[in-house]
């Protein structure tokens, strides 16, 4: 009758002292059915091994690492090659793995598979990576588990230090063969360019200014040398006009009878204007031989003015040689040092002018070939920055191969060897037990409340109220000796329905 209102503390209370030994039955028997299951499980062990990672010896900053991968993603890479078919079968067969109830290869490495535990550490914040993992593997003989995780850890340790090796190895010789390509591009780009600066040698970019600035040297040496022939032209002129002045009055040493001509006069005034002209182009007119020169030609001119009528023709005049006086030698042999230093002075000027149209014709071909060039160095310029870019990854690279290959990069270090278990991790007796205390008291429970809710005696006014809907007149307790109803079903019947003497007494 308790089902069909509402229950009370009291009500509760009445209830576990009539259910008490139904629960503490159920909760016993259950207790012992899971004890008795952890007898009945095969039992599995788990063994368990720690892994460090150290980080290599040598500082970066002097040999930079060339596996440069996330260490969770290669740890993660590792575990799937190492629990892959081929290397989990070897083990299988050695230690016997999953051997029972006619278990397939495949069923056999899918269990080794998920027998295998690899869990990362996690990093600190100040830890810049992974600092290690650990490995684990579950079988039913702990002594099997000890020595597969030992198989498995061997894997882990010797699969980074072959995958590292091979890795840097791999970099290395890739860069070799880019390297040595680099460097066939850059001779090609050598040789291009030495056969431009020899065909445009004096051309160049580098060399524009120095040609800028021997043209500029050349001109004034032409200058100078036009300076130069211009005096030596002059000086040659007038030692001319000495040497005939000489020879003229040389010949007309011996005066005719009748005394000088006036027409020799004319021709020695001639010679001598000439011989002032020359002076003065290249003296001063106070100069003493201008001077000089200027009076014999005012002494000439007033002989002419005064000279006498022609006389008759005079007898001719001897046709005997006379010799070169040493002022006339010293003259002629001034005259020829004079016409060599004239042709000495153009064939320096010819030279000069050579020159100058060879650096005129450089600097006019210097914008085309300042274009050519400038394309031919680009190409060098990139070439050898890659050249050289690759020989520094590639040393680098060869540190790096050398420091993985002496093992003195990173490495996994096993800190602590596999361990030997001493008590299965499954089934935990402690766990079933208590799982099995806890069904039995929650299943009583809920056999006791199935028990109070199909059961309809009376036991106190609520229930007659519940019942009858009608006030309680009175309570009789409990007489002893009274004739008790006669009991129509088995006691120990959870779903009987007994007598009560309320309900008797109501009926």
């Amino acid at each position: 009758m308790l089902g069909h209102r509402e229950l009370t503390v009291e009500d509760y209370g009445g209830i576990l002292k009539r259910r008490f030994w139904l629960i503490l039955i159920c909760a016993i028997t259950f207790l012992g059915v899971g004890i008795g299951v952890t007898y009945i499980i095969t039992p599995q062990f788990v063994s368990q091994t720690l892994v460090l990672i150290e980080q290599q010896q040598v500082p970066t900053d002097y040999v930079t690492p060339v596996v440069t991968q996330d260490l969770g993603e290669r740890l993660a890479s590792m575990r799937e090659q190492i629990l892959s078919r081929s290397r989990i079968e070897p083990i299988i067969e050695q230690f016997n793995l999953y051997a029972g109830h006619g278990a397939t290869m495949d069923d056999r490495v899918e269990l080794t598979q998920k027998a295998i535990g690899v869990k990362p550490i996690p990093s600190s914040q100040n830890s810049h990576g992974m600092p290690g993992f650990f490995v684990t593997f579950k079988a039913q003989d702990p002594r099997t588990a000890q020595q597969v995780c030992g198989e498995i850890t061997s894997l882990f340790v010797s699969e980074n230090l072959n995958a590292r090796e091979q890795s840097a190895e791999g970099t290395t010789d890739f860069l070799k063969q880019q390297l040595a390509d680099a460097k066939a591009k850059l001779d090609d780009q050598d040789a291009k360019l030495a056969a431009f600066q020899q065909k445009y040698f004096g051309m160049l970019p580098e060399q524009e200014p120095s040609n800028m600035n021997t043209l500029q040297a050349l001109t004034v040496q032409l200058d100078a040398a036009n300076q130069s022939m211009s005096r030596a032209q002059q000086e040659v002129m007038f030692l001319q006009s000495m040497v005939t002045q000489q020879a003229h009055e040389l010949q007309n040493a011996e005066p005719t009878a009748g005394g000088v001509s006036v027409d020799d006069r004319r021709t020695e005034l001639k010679s001598l204007i000439e011989q002032k002209q020359a002076l003065v182009a290249v003296e001063t007119p106070d100069n003493p031989d201008v001077i000089a020169i200027s009076r014999k030609i005012a002494d000439l001119e007033a002989q002419i003015a005064h000279a006498p009528a022609e006389p008759s023709p005079a007898p001719a005049a001897s046709t005997l040689n006379h010799p070169d006086s040493p002022q006339l030698l010293q003259l002629k042999a001034q005259l020829n040092g004079a016409q060599m230093a004239l042709n000495a002075a153009k064939q320096e000027q010819a030279r000069i002018e050579q020159q100058v149209r060879a650096y005129e014709s450089k600097l006019q071909s210097s914008p085309q070939v300042n274009e050519e060039y400038k394309q031919l160095t680009r190409d060098h310029e990139t070439a050898l920055a890659f050249y050289n870019s690759l020989l520094t990854k590639m040393n680098e690279s060869s540190m790096a191969t050398a420091l993985e290959q002496r093992q003195q990069g990173e490495q996994f270090r096993v800190m602590d060897p596999p361990n030997l278990p001493d008590a299965p991790t499954f089934p935990n007796r402690i766990v079933f037990a208590g799982g099995g205390f806890a069904g039995g008291l929650v299943l009583g429970l809920l056999i006791a409340a199935l028990l109070e809710y199909r059961d309809t005696s009376l036991r106190n006014e609520r229930d007659i109220w519940a019942f009858t809907k009608l006030p309680t007149l009175a309570t009789i307790s409990r007489i002893d000796g009274l004739p008790q109803p006669v009991k129509t079903r088995s006691r120990w019947n959870p779903f009987s329905r007994a007598n009560k003497p309320i309900e008797s007494v109501l009926g």
